[in-house]
């Protein structure tokens, strides 16, 4: 991250901005968010570490500025932890989270698949680090998209026909089948089962432990792993506190709807 002080990008014409000077290396051991831009530009940082971002940018064709404002803008995006999400309907939390697994799935996890696939730790004491990881990330990362898919395919369909249901739109006895065989309460003892996934990639990278001589890539890689490990919290939290809840009052009154169905005829 950039040091308290450092002055904002809108002080400095582009041309003349200080990040532009700066070796990519240097960069990116500073500050993981750059390495993350880049790769949205389509810039590895690991293949040009001693040019400046000014040099790679004229290189490949792309105007700083929007790299600059790019890595702005990252910066200012508001975590998902800080989101109150509770007085929203439950058809938006539900978006909302299905767009939190589109990011999952099409950005960060293949960043940082990328980023362990390259690693070359050239460092006896990330050596073993790095053949666990490109071991077990993979599994992990495939287990982890699996359990998306399923999640969507499951909870999410099964909340929005609830959802359907006490709007009006809804066959009775397919709804009541539906309602026996799947168990909210269920999925959410599971879901909290799910809750550590990144436990093991814990255990490999020490709580993501650096030493002082750790490359630009090591300290890369553990920033994004540390990073997304809290997403998958903020994410968790949203689900155990807010969907959960909300789809366990939903349930109630559809069941009390279709009991008043039944009553009638």
């Amino acid at each position: 991250m950039l040091q308290p002080g450092y002055p904002s990008i809108f002080t400095f014409s582009m041309s003349a901005h200080p990040l532009l000077h700066q070796k990519i290396n240097d960069l990116v051991s500073n500050d993981h968010l750059l390495a993350r831009v880049l790769y949205s530009f389509g810039i590895t940082f690991y293949e040009y570490p001693n040019e400046t971002l000014n040099e790679v940018c004229r290189e490949k064709g792309i105007a700083s500025e929007k790299i600059i404002r790019e890595l702005n803008y990252s910066k200012e995006t508001q975590p998902e932890a800080d989101l109150s999400l509770f007085s929203y309907r439950i058809d938006l939390i539900i978006e909302y989270l299905k767009h939190a697994h589109y990011l999952f799935i099409k950005h960060k996890l293949p960043f940082i698949h990328k980023l362990v696939q390259n690693f070359k730790a050239d460092q006896p004491e990330y050596e073993t680090v790095e053949k666990d990881l490109k071991v077990l990330f993979p599994l992990f990362m495939e287990d982890f998209i699996h359990h998306i898919y399923e999640e969507e395919d499951t909870l999410f369909r099964y909340v929005q026909s609830l959802e359907r249901a006490e709007q009006g739109s809804y066959n009775p006895t397919r709804l009541y089948h539906t309602m026996e065989k799947f168990s909210l309460q269920q999925c959410a003892l599971e879901h909290r089962g799910h809750d550590d996934e990144m436990a093991g990639i814990r255990r490999i990278t020490k709580d993501y432990f650096l030493t002082k001589n750790a490359s630009a890539h090591v300290k890369i890689i553990f920033a994004e792993l540390l990073d997304f490990e809290k997403n998958l919290k903020a994410h968790a939290r949203i689900e155990n506190e807010i969907l959960f809840p909300k789809a366990m009052l939903l349930e109630t009154k559809v069941k009390i709807l279709l009991m008043e169905k039944v009553k009638l005829n």
